[in-house]
């Protein structure tokens, strides 16, 4: 029972105490990182559809505006 209160035991559970919260944080900032590169690849890939769409909508709408322009003084002509 003296070990138990020993100042020497107590600081060595401390210690042993403090490493193993330091391998698990060490171990969640690991999987914390992962995630995050995952979300930063993912939001990425997500940029570059909206990207795509935005440049493919306005293709169609400065298509549809050359159509609209070319009709308006056909019409006219007849």
């Amino acid at each position: 029972t003296m070990a138990e209160t020993d100042p020497k035991s107590v600081q060595d559970l401390t210690a042993v105490v403090q490493t193993l919260l330091q391998q698990m944080q060490d171990k969640f900032q690991t999987m914390g990182n992962g995630v995050r590169l995952r979300a930063v690849d993912d939001m990425s890939c997500r940029i570059d559809d909206l990207e795509k769409n935005i440049a493919d909508l306005m293709t169609q709408a400065g298509v549809e505006e050359l159509e609209g322009e070319n009709k308006i003084p056909a019409s006219n002509k007849g």
